[in-house]
């Protein structure tokens, strides 16, 4: 049992992650971001590493990978700045982020830097299952590694329930087929959409995310799912000056 395990057994509901891009805004600032998250009150993290081509990423998170890459962000540097997270982050980490990367590196070598400075999954959108299930699956288990599969409103019931087979930790629900960085739309159709997901039953927890920014949306968002995920409002707010201060009230104002 991961970190990740521990928390979905001890807490419900209403949890909070948050996103942020490695190396953004500055280089060197990527575990001070986590300990001050972490303080601040959020369940768990998602650390992106930054790709030169993200096409799941709206003009926000878009914005921070090209900083980073130019602050001169690689796994290589993520995972020297991560060696000390565990003497300062508790909360459960995953690292998010394109599968190019991971496979120009080696799938296998990653999975072993990711648990060996204390990652407790891995959320790779353009991951396809048959390859994550044919290829890499004995990487993550061997490492204790959760793979965290995305589910979007077009998702079938069939798909879903194999993904709920696959999973150990939770389930990504997609408010939209769309890039990030949107303000959560609950029209009659995304509502049904989460009515139904919510109607199955699954056995792992579910968490929203694309398009939560504020106190309402991430309460919505809980309705129908056990937690909601916050991204691009919050690397909005480290292209702000004196940005770990503001983060205290920034989860606060989300979670109350």
């Amino acid at each position: 049992m991961n970190r990740l395990n521990q928390l979905f057994a001890s807490k419900k509901e209403n949890l909070l992650s948050i996103y942020f891009t490695a190396g953004y805004p500055e280089l060197n600032t990527t575990v001070d971001i986590a300990a001050a998250l972490e303080k601040a009150g959020a369940d768990f993290l998602e650390i992106g590493f930054p790709y030169s081509d993200p096409v799941a990423d709206g003009p926000t998170i878009q914005h921070s990978s090209e900083t980073a890459l130019t602050n001169g962000m690689t796994l290589n540097v993520l995972f020297e700045q991560l060696k000390d997270l565990r003497q300062r982050v508790s909360i459960p980490i995953l690292l998010m982020g394109y599968v190019n990367p991971i496979v120009q590196y080696g799938v296998e070598r990653f999975c072993k830097e990711a648990a060996a400075v204390g990652v407790d999954g891995i959320i790779v959108p353009d991951l396809p299952m048959y390859e994550y299930e044919m290829l890499y699956s004995n990487y993550f288990e061997d490492n204790n590694l959760s793979n965290i599969f995305l589910v979007t409103p077009q998702t079938s019931e069939e798909r879903i329930r194999k993904i709920d087979e696959l999973s150990n930790s939770f389930i990504y629900l997609l408010s939209s087929s769309s890039i990030t960085g949107g303000n959560l739309q609950l029209t009659d159709s995304i509502e049904s959409y989460y009515t139904r997901i919510k109607g199955m039953e699954l056995k792992n927890p579910t968490i929203i995310g694309f398009g939560i920014s504020d106190h309402k949306s991430f309460s919505k968002a809980c309705e129908y799912a056990n937690g909601a995920i916050v991204g691009s409002a919050f690397v909005k707010l480290l292209a702000q000056d004196n940005y770990m201060d503001k983060i205290p009230a920034f989860i606060s104002n989300i979670k109350s």
